[in-house]
């Protein structure tokens, strides 16, 4: 290496790898590239390595690890920063960028996007502060409305994404009820079906702030204003020690319907605020985060929280994945997104801290099937797309005109998100190894 030189003469040795299938994979011999390179210009190479071995490649962008962290300063500054020797060769992975590809038409409300859930690949499930759900096909096919909240719903989950056509979902509401539904995912319907709640679900005495369901399907908890997270059943057929009531309501053409009232099955005591997020990753454990600036672990069995978590901050939403399905990542009343990492000892300190967002975090969630992937969505209008291993965010989505209060992966490559804008908006083509 010429140190003498002029600085856009210096040279460094590398060697491009990928665990990429062909057509994507450069030669493994090593070249000499400018040492003050950036990220675009790497990009710039590889793609005109891959298009010497085949006319018809198109360019594409790609992001680069050294040493399992993203290249994000000029190669020179990075592998000076992280102490690398300049003599050896650079062994650089390459991978596709993370960055939506496409925009769909945003989806419309009537009011504020509160609430959604992706984990179903057929559709995608709203919930909306005029009370109503929305089931949606894709961008602007609405197939089922769900009637039957008297207030703003602000919490959903799909109670049993795998399998049958049949689903079952679940809402929580400001009305302070949860309410469960059931509808079939292949009706080809002229216009959406409007359905009502086979179960209401009473028992806590302010809004309902947060839902989620047990991987099993048979139980969902919820988190509310009252302080307390309450344990419910979700099948029909098993009612005991669900103490049942049947309600019969007149509809408009005189027609009796039934539905079926549920009361917990247990209710956990130790939040001191509204406990504004839930989350069951497995079968005993429940995670909650509340305004009591606390993220707390909960035993089902005994209904004892066995961790806490103390971040100083009012907290709004957390997801449990990750490395292990291990991590937890919660966001609130300030713009900072933080990770935990529970298995560490000292766990009070957050092991990552990502500070791009410029307002309240609003929601948070790990990619299902990546180690290092997650989404947040702020206050300040913006979801971001975060890899663990650089501090900046690899894509900024700005589809919203105000507040984003909620948002979601959905099929592994798309982003899906609700506002104050009264949209849903879908951002596909991400692609997540």
């Amino acid at each position: 290496m010429d140190m003498d030189g002029d600085v856009e003469e210096r040279r460094v040795q590398a060697r491009f790898i990928t665990k990429l299938k062909p057509p994507c994979k450069v030669p493994h011999t090593s070249i000499a590239i400018p040492a003050n390179v950036t990220r675009f210009g790497l990009s710039t190479i590889v793609n005109s390595l891959l298009k010497a071995g085949n006319d018809e490649w198109e360019s594409q962008p790609f992001d680069f690890v050294i040493d399992g962290e993203l290249v994000r300063l000029p190669l020179e500054q990075f592998v000076l920063a992280k102490g690398i020797s300049a003599e050896k060769v650079l062994e650089i992975e390459y991978i596709r960028a993370v960055a939506p590809q496409k925009e769909d038409e945003p989806s419309l409300h009537d009011d504020w996007v509160s609430a959604v859930d992706g984990s179903c690949p057929r559709f995608i499930f709203t919930g909306c502060y005029d009370s109503f759900g929305r089931v949606w096909k894709a961008a602007g096919e609405c197939t089922h409305i769900l009637e039957g909240h008297t207030d703003g719903i602000t919490s959903v989950t799909i109670v049993n994404p795998e399998g049958a056509d049949s689903v079952t979902v679940a809402t929580a509401s400001k009305d302070q009820s949860l309410r469960l539904w059931k509808f079939d995912t292949e009706e080809h319907l002229d216009q959406p079906a409007k359905i009502r709640a086979y179960k209401v679900l009473r028992g806590h005495n302010a809004s309902v702030q947060s839902v989620a369901a047990q991987a099993s399907g048979n139980m969902i908890c919820s988190g509310s204003w009252d302080c307390t997270i309450n344990l419910w059943r979700t099948n029909l057929s098993d009612t005991e020690g669900d103490l049942v009531s049947i309600k019969k309501r007149k509809v408009k053409n005189n027609v009796e319907e039934s539905q079926m009232e549920g009361e917990a099955l247990s209710t956990l005591v130790g939040h001191t605020q509204c406990v504004s997020a839930v989350h069951w990753p497995e079968h005993s454990t429940i995670y909650s985060a509340s305004w009591d600036h606390s993220v707390r672990r909960w035993d089902v069995e005994t209904g004892k929280d066995l961790s806490n978590i103390f971040c100083g901050k009012a907290l709004n939403c957390l997801h449990v994945g990750g490395e292990g399905s291990s991590l937890i990542a919660a966001g609130g009343s300030d713009p900072i997104l933080r990770i935990w990492d529970p298995r560490k000892p000292g766990t009070s300190a957050p092991i990552y801290q990502f500070s791009s967002h410029n307002s309240w975090i609003s929601a948070c969630k790990w990619h299902a099937k990546s180690l290092f992937h997650l989404l947040s969505a702020s206050y300040d209008g913006k979801v971001m797309l975060w890899d663990l291993r650089t501090a900046w965010p690899l894509a900024i989505i700005d589809s919203h005109e105000d507040k984003v209060l909620c948002a979601d992966w959905w099929k592994g490559d798309s982003v899906i998100s609700g506002g104050v804008d009264s949209k849903l908006c879908i951002s596909s083509g991400i692609s997540v190894q």
